[in-house]
C-alpha cells in the first residue's frame, strides 16, 4: 500500500485505519490540514506524512504519486467534493468512509466524469456501508424481481468525534427515504415499525442512511427505507428535533456543540472495540405478489469493522488496476455481496421464505456460517 494516501488520518478512524494498514505491511501516506498531528502520527508509525487543506491549497498537486486516497476526514459533506475533483484530475482512485446520504449522491452525479478519466469512486467502504450493501445484494439475489427493500440497523456502541460532529452537521434536517426511484425528504423519524434483530421484535425509525442511494445502485431496486433500533420514547424526541431546525442552523449554537465534541469525544476505547457489536436486518418484498425474503448480518464493533473493511477495499483497489471498474462503485458492486463475510466476525443468517400479515417470521432461520 506504498500508493495509497489517507486523507484525515490522524482523527479516531482515520488512526485505527493506518494502524491497521501499517500492521499488514504498508507504508501508507499519513495526511490531513494539522501539520502537528500529522507529524506526530508518521513519526509514531514510520511512515510519510504530507499537510494540506482541502480549502485553500491544491489538492491534485499532492496526489499526482498516488494510485489511490482514501479520506477519513469527516463531515464528508465538507472534504469529498474537493477530493474527488482533485483524483478525476490526476487520474487517482478514490474511497472514503462516509455515511452521508447527501455524500453518496453527490459521487454517484460524477459517474461519468469517473469513468471518463478512469477512475474508480467508491465511497462508504466502512460499517457505512459494507455490511448493509452486501446485504441488500444478497436478497436481491434471493428475490430477485423484489421492488422494494427495507434495511435495519442497531448497534450499541460509542461514538467518534468524527460521527457526533456528522450528526451535528445533520440535526434538524428531516430524514430521506428513496421512493420509485427518486429521494425523498421526510421529517425525522416518520416512520416506525417492529424489526427481529435476532431476539425477538423490537421497535425501529426511519433514519436518513447511505443506502437509499448505495442499495439503488447495488440492487436496482427503486424504493428504500433505512430504521435504527431505538426505543420507543425516543421517537418523539427524534420528531421534535425537526422542529429545533431554525435553532440547530444558527453557526454559534453549531459552532458550540462541536466544540463541546471536542472537549468530550474521541471514540470507543480498546475495550470496547474489541467487545461491540451490530446487527443488520435487512427485507426485500416483490409487492406483485407479497413475497418476501429476510436476512440478518451480525458484525464486530462498527469501528472495527470499518478498519478492516476500508484497508481491505484499498487493497483490492490498488492491487486490482482496472478490474475494479470505474466510475461510481458501491461495495457490493465493485467487491461482489460475499465481500462483508471475508471480514472478521461476521455472520449471516438468511430467512427465505414469506412472513405471515403480523410481520412475525415463521420460518427457522438457519445460519449460512
Amino acid at each position: 500500500m506504498d500508493s495509497l494516501l489517507i486523507y484525515g488520518s490522524y482523527g479516531y478512524t482515520g488512526r485505527l485505519i493506518a494502524r491497521e494498514a501499517v500492521a499488514r505491511g504498508g507504508s501508507p501516506v499519513v495526511a490531513g490540514r494539522d501539520g502537528r498531528a500529522v507529524a506526530e502520527q508518521s513519526d509514531e508509525l514510520g511512515v510519510e506524512g504530507r499537510t494540506f487543506d482541502l480549502e485553500s491549497g491544491d489538492p491534485a498537486a499532492h496526489l499526482g504519486s498516488f494510485d489511490a486516497v482514501l479520506n477519513c476526514a469527516g463531515p464528508f459533506v465538507d472534504t469529498a467534493e474537493a477530493l474527488v475533483s482533485a483524483c478525476l484530475e490526476t487520474n487517482t482512485d478514490y474511497l472514503d468512509i462516509t455515511g452521508e446520504f447527501s455524500v453518496f449522491e453527490c459521487l454517484r452525479q460524477r459517474d461519468a466524469p469517473a469513468r471518463d478519466a478512469g477512475c474508480t469512486l467508491l465511497p462508504g467502504v466502512g460499517f457505512d456501508v459494507v455490511p448493509s450493501d452486501c446485504l441488500a445484494a444478497v436478497l436481491a439475489e434471493q428475490l430477485p424481481e423484489a421492488d422494494e427493500l427495507r434495511l435495519g440497523i442497531k448497534g450499541a456502541s460509542g461514538l467518534s468525534r468524527g460521527t457526533a460532529k456528522t450528526l451535528v452537521e445533520h440535526l434538524g434536517n428531516g430524514g430521506v427515504v428513496r421512493r420509485n426511484g427518486r429521494l425523498i425528504q421526510v421529517p425525522t423519524a416518520f416512520r416506525t415499525r417492529e424489526i427481529d434483530f435476532g431476539d425477538g421484535p423490537e421497535h425501529a425509525v426511519t433514519i436518513p442512511w447511505g443506502d437509499v442511494v448505495t442499495a439503488a445502485h447495488t440492487t436496482g431496486i427503486e424504493s428504500i427505507e433505512v430504521y435504527a433500533a431505538a426505543p420507543s420514547w425516543a421517537t418523539r424526541g427524534l420528531s421534535a428535533v425537526d422542529s429545533l431546525g431554525w435553532l440547530l442552523e444558527r453557526r454559534r449554537v453549531e459552532g458550540l456543540l462541536k466544540r463541546l465534541i471536542d472537549a468530550r469525544l474521541d471514540g470507543p476505547d480498546e475495550q470496547q472495540l474489541a467487545a461491540g457489536s451490530a446487527v443488520v436486518w435487512g427485507e426485500v418484498t416483490d409487492t406483485s405478489t407479497g413475497r418476501r425474503a429476510r436476512a440478518r448480518l451480525r458484525t464486530p464493533n462498527p469501528y472495527a469493522l470499518t478498519a478492516e473493511s476500508a484497508v481491505t477495499a484499498a487493497e483490492r483497489v490498488l492491487e486490482g488496476g482496472k478490474r475494479i471498474p470505474a466510475g461510481f462503485q458501491t461495495p457490493a458492486s465493485a467487491f461482489g455481496s460475499e465481500f462483508a463475510l471475508e471480514l472478521s466476525g461476521t455472520e449471516r443468517e438468511l430467512v427465505d421464505a414469506p412472513t405471515t400479515s403480523d410481520g412475525a417470521d415463521r420460518t427457522a432461520v438457519e445460519p449460512e456460517r
